[in-house]
């Protein structure tokens, strides 16, 4: 898989980017998602622009970028008409810097990608406030799979989305044996880095065992107060560490849905990883499906992250849970938009679930359904009901 797949986000950056209000556009993203790819496919059909591409790697341009001072930043950027940084979270001063530029060249469009949000994010909104739009960029989507190949394609991989994700980089490469060797690889060189690097964290290997707890608890609600007793640390310090880890991009932390019904749980939560492939990569297990016990979780997994693309790609605000009473009741997913409530269950065979009884008394306005083997594509794949 060596060609350029179409991005789903692409249209709206390059309207953002060129359009007004003018604003600075904000890529982020994981380490070896494509966003330096996609954000140099848009600049390749800006042929008549003049485009400065700055590295953050590249320690002179991090000097200029990071200085504060207008003379040296306008000797660099007089007479083009964009400026793109990529992996600018290595810029100290970033967000104060982007400012200058935005309001001493009115002319010039700006586009940055990060990495991470852990440094970026805290260093940009601030001194930025109503001069960005942000975007985030997932691994490959299966609407953008899909479009490159077709539906029927993409549900016969099944298999080898839940086993080995969708990174660009894992997609190029044919047998099972690279591919898992691609994700150990970039588990160990990339995953940690961001976490480590931008902030005080010293304990990297309680960092890692953390996170191989988290990914044998896929589908599963988390107890903090546990995961600190397993691992020898206090409550506040996992509690930082998963932030901090949501905030790399690793995993997603889902809360329990609640309208203060007492009987209701809200405060645990369920930890998803953004991509399976990585998850796998942690336990080092990338056995068939038909060998697994954890077939259900990683089946909840799935869904879970190919409906948040779905939804994040198309700038749909719909806020994402799970559900359960203490009685045991419970749905694997809940979805709220514009007031509407949507109740799902996901099932990995083709079998349908009744909604608990509570849901529809407590909730008798909210829709059900069983998500399984049979009517998925839709649930990853279209956008109807939000129209």
């Amino acid at each position: 898989m060596n060609t350029f797949v179409s991005r789903t986000i692409e249209d709206q950056i390059r309207r953002r980017l060129t359009g007004e209000p003018r604003k600075i556009i904000i890529l982020y993203g994981q380490r070896q998602v494509g966003k330096t790819t996609l954000a140099q496919h848009i600049f390749q059909n800006m042929a008549d622009q003049k485009v400065l591409r700055i590295n953050a790697d590249f320690n002179p341009h991090t000097e200029i970028f990071s200085s504060r001072d207008l003379a040296k930043i306008r000797l660099f950027v007089a007479g083009f008409d964009y400026l793109f940084i990529d992996e600018a979270q290595r810029i100290p001063d970033i967000g104060i810097n982007l400012k200058i530029l935005y309001d001493n060249f009115p002319n010039l469009r700006i586009l940055v990608t990060g990495s991470s949000s852990l440094d970026l994010a805290n260093r940009i909104h601030e001194p930025l406030t109503g001069r960005t739009w942000t975007f985030r960029l997932h691994p490959f989507s299966a609407e953008e799979l899909t479009a490159r190949s077709n539906a029927l394609d993409y549900h016969d991989r099944l298999e080898e989305w839940m086993l080995f994700g969708a990174y660009p980089g894992v997609l190029e490469l044919e047998n099972h044996k690279d591919k898992a060797t691609f994700l150990g690889e970039l588990t160990h060189a990339y995953l940690y880095k961001d976490v480590l690097e931008l902030s005080s964290i010293r304990q990297s290997q309680k960092l890692r065992d953390l996170l191989r707890l988290l990914a044998f608890q896929i589908g599963s609600e988390v107890s903090f107060n546990e995961l600190g007793r397993q691992l020898g640390l206090d409550t506040a310090t996992v509690q930082r560490y998963v932030d901090l880890l949501e905030k790399a991009f690793v995993i997603k932390t889902v809360v329990g849905y609640s309208r203060n019904l007492r009987k209701e749980i809200s405060k645990k939560q369920k930890i998803y990883f953004q991509d399976l492939g990585v998850r796998n990569a942690l336990i080092e297990k990338f056995a068939p499906l038909n060998m697994r016990d954890d077939t259900g979780g990683l089946w909840e997994n799935f869904l879970f992250v190919e409906r948040s693309k779905l939804l994040d790609n198309h700038q749909i605000r719909a806020s994402r849970f799970f559900w359960r009473l203490q009685t045991g009741a419970e749905l694997d997913y809940v979805e709220e938009y514009e007031g509407k409530l949507a109740g799902f269950e996901f099932k990995f065979g083709n079998k349908s679930a009744k909604a608990p009884q509570a849901w529809h008394e407590t909730y008798p306005e909210a829709s059900f359904q069983t998500i399984n083997r049979e009517n998925w594509l839709p649930f990853v794949l279209e956008t109807a009901e939000f129209a």
